[in-house]
């Protein structure tokens, strides 16, 4: 009898044993399965939003984002240069011209252009230094060249290649290498920027962001 009861009892720990090994493997399969699912969900959200990116790049750089990838021949390392440039944009104080400013900046535009049948070089050469100046009054730093179209093409995607084919051919033309043909292209590309550049606001924002530029000029003026 005692030694039925053992035997009973001994099976009974055996059972309980076994149940609580069964517990804590199936507790375990839970946990990596929540693991799992965890790193699952966090490599698609990761996906979606570099998906995302991508696509807002594209849109938005259009032509510049092509020629970013084409330049780099990488095409994460091309959407990394073109978010750095959008950060170190956001950084700068960009303001809309105010509308004093911009009749009088397309009044010297078109002193320029008027330059150009009796001096083609010397007209262009104006004209790059009136994008220029037009720059620096929107609030673009004045760096180098390729920094100052890098920081255009932020806000100008659509254009910033008329500004780099210009520079070319004003760069040509100082070593007495570019024809009448070219430096009349030149004058074009330089007036797409031009006009981007001297745009008018476009909305209630925009507006205000220009009044407020055109009273802070003015205190700077009189103080």
């Amino acid at each position: 009898m005692w030694a039925q009861d053992e035997r009973r009892h001994e099976c009974g720990e055996r059972h309980g044993i076994g149940a609580m090994k069964g517990r804590t493997v199936s507790t375990w399969l839970w946990v990596a399965l929540a693991v799992v699912v965890v790193v699952v969900v966090a490599a698609a959200i990761w996906l979606y939003r570099q998906r995302q990116r991508s696509e807002h790049l594209r849109e938005h750089f259009g032509p510049e984002y092509r020629r970013t990838v084409a330049a780099t021949g990488d095409r994460k390392q091309a959407e990394r240069e073109l978010l750095t440039r959008e950060q170190r944009v956001q950084q700068l104080n960009i303001q809309p011209l105010a509308p004093a400013e911009r009749a009088r900046f397309a009044d010297e535009w078109r002193h320029v252009q008027s330059q150009f049948v009796d001096d083609p070089a010397g007209a262009v050469e104006d004209a790059d230094r009136l994008v220029t100046r037009v720059m620096e009054a929107r609030g673009y730093p004045m760096s180098d060249f390729e920094q100052r179209a890098a920081d255009v093409s932020v806000d100008h995607p659509e254009v910033v290649q008329n500004y780099r084919a210009a520079h070319r051919i004003a760069l040509a033309s100082d070593q007495g290498a570019a024809s009448t043909e070219d430096l009349r292209q030149a004058m074009q590309n330089y007036h797409a920027l031009f006009d981007d550049l001297l745009a008018a606001p476009t909305g209630p924002a925009d507006a205000a962001r220009a009044v407020n530029a055109d009273r802070q000029r003015r205190r700077e003026t009189t103080s």
